[in-house]
């Protein structure tokens, strides 16, 4: 089953965003992480799916009339942004975190 994302922009409350952390700060830090993540797997799943129609080429036309290669990409930018699907599994709790500890060997 797929969680249901909004794709748009909604408004939060920020004490609810940094309850679990007790700092806004590091929630911001937490997602930021998280979104930079996603949007790498994404580029690279794109980019794996692209891949197999540049070899094919015979000429420039081929190019802008390739169909499948536009519905790939149309399906990608209908996709959440990935700082939408971080900030979801935050708020569900599907994100796991952890703050180093500093060392005290004072």
């Amino acid at each position: 089953m797929e969680k249901k994302i909004p794709t748009n922009t909604i408004t939060r409350d920020i004490k609810d965003l940094a309850a679990p952390t007790g700092n806004i700060y590091e929630t911001v830090v937490i997602l930021a992480k998280r979104a930079n993540q996603i949007a790498l797997a994404e580029k690279k799943e794109l980019a794996k799916k692209l891949e197999d129609f540049r070899g094919e080429r015979d000429t420039m036309d081929e190019v802008f009339e390739n169909k499948e290669q536009i519905e790939i990409s149309k399906y990608y930018e209908r996709q959440p942004k990935p700082d939408l699907v971080a900030i979801s599994e935050f708020e569900e709790g599907d994100l796991y975190y952890r703050v180093a500890q500093e060392d005290s060997a004072a």
